[in-house]
């Protein structure tokens, strides 16, 4: 039998007003904090609802706001002269994944030094203990308050790096289905599909094992049975808790079993034609569905069985692949989530950055997980068949 792991953050915390639970938590891992957030979190008054439950515990707090966009190395950069100036000894994010994803390569760069992409592909390995790091995301989907993952955009030559190292792993996640709440629509589509990526994509990834599985299935039928309802009415508690906890459970599945094919496509979609990750994903999930289905039909028909029980627990392996399929296309039709050329992607453009999609795309890692292992050639064969995808059924 062969040996796995589990990695996750020491303490969870989650359900509705969590967020409580954020000063009595600082004050055990030091006296100053920066609070990473971006200018929605200050404009909804959840940066200063941070700094308030701090103060209350005796942490006092300093605050970059500058993660307004997909993260990028100039956000850490920034971040890391705020947390310097401020004598900083604790890092919280508040925010979705550009909030959290600045504030975990800082952690990192706070104590081991360099340049973040120094740390791509191993180049440079984090020896020293990262600043304790407390994540408190506001989308359900991401599940990067779980993960020892960070992605952030290389400004020099345009690329999404994808690193992971045990020093990512936050301390502490405080997942508060309330803060979900004020998620545009746009958000919400884009975040919970992005974690219905994970789900499936971790549970037939080549280094997935049971105990990562566990969390995969769970997360599927969760978001699979909520996200529509979370997209069509925001104030719907149960709904929004759900796709938290489904957006956490993910999170920790991927973390340990790796992301696929979808990820490592879609990451130079999201650098070079500045596509919300969770759209990009979401522009190759039912191609790729299609492209894996004869190696993975049987997984696949788990998972869509597991989920959806009613919908397909009497179709064969081929019937209920194929509602899967359709039902990521219905999702995708119903939160208008466009194909690339419907999202304004020149197609002389896109044509013209194949080539560096590809080899950025399997410089990620991420497509060697797939079950199906594609040739660059069938890489940029499904980039191209993406392009302009018919999500109709």
């Amino acid at each position: 039998m062969s040996i796995h792991k589990i990695e996750m953050p020491p303490e969870i915390y989650y359900g509705a007003n969590a967020l409580e639970k954020v000063g009595e938590v600082a004050q055990r891992l030091g006296s100053r904090a920066l609070i990473v957030g971006d200018q929605v979190m200050e404009e909804l008054g959840n940066v200063q609802k941070v700094a308030d439950l701090l103060a209350t515990s005796g942490v006092e707090s300093a605050s970059y706001l500058g993660a307004n966009t997909e993260p990028t190395d100039t956000f850490v950069d920034e971040a890391l002269s705020v947390y310097q100036e401020n004598n900083c000894d604790v890092i919280i994010s508040i925010g979705g994944g550009s909030c959290i994803d600045t504030a975990k390569a800082l952690a990192v760069v706070a104590t081991n030094g360099g340049y973040i992409g120094d740390y791509f592909g191993n180049k440079k390995v984090a020896d020293k203990p990262s600043v304790p790091l407390i994540i408190i995301p506001t989308t359900a989907g991401t599940g990067s308050e779980v993960t020892n993952v960070t992605v952030i955009t290389n400004t020099h030559n345009n690329v999404k790096m994808m690193i992971k190292h045990y020093a990512f792993l936050p301390r502490v996640a405080i997942v508060d289905p309330v803060l979900t709440m004020t998620s545009p629509g746009h958000v919400t589509a884009a975040a919970g599909l992005d974690a219905l990526c994970h789900a499936i994509e971790s549970y037939v990834s080549r280094i997935a094992h049971p105990m990562t599985q566990i969390f995969s299935l769970d997360a599927a039928k969760l978001i699979l049975n909520n996200i529509q309802q979370a997209y069509d009415d925001p104030n719907n508690t149960e709904a929004r808790t759900n796709m938290a906890i489904g957006a956490l459970q993910a999170g920790v599945a991927f973390s340990n079993a790796s992301v696929t094919l979808i990820h490592g496509m879609s990451r130079p979609v999201g650098a070079i034609f500045h596509v919300p990750h969770g759209i990009s994903n979401t522009m190759l999930l039912p191609a790729y569905l299609e492209f894996i289905r004869d190696v993975a039909e049987e997984d696949l028909a788990y998972l869509t069985r597991y989920a959806l029980p009613e919908e397909t627990q009497d179709k064969s392996d081929k019937e209920a692949v194929d509602f899967l399929i359709q039902k990521t296309k219905e999702l995708s039709n119903h939160m208008d989530v466009p194909n690339m050329k419907e999202w304004g992607i020149d197609q002389t453009e896109f044509e013209a950055n194949i080539d560096k999609m590809t080899s950025d795309a399997i410089e990620s890692g991420s497509p060697a997980y797939t079950p199906r292992i594609p040739t660059a050639d069938e890489i940029k064969e499904l980039y191209r068949y993406c392009y302009d995808y018919d999500f109709s059924v």
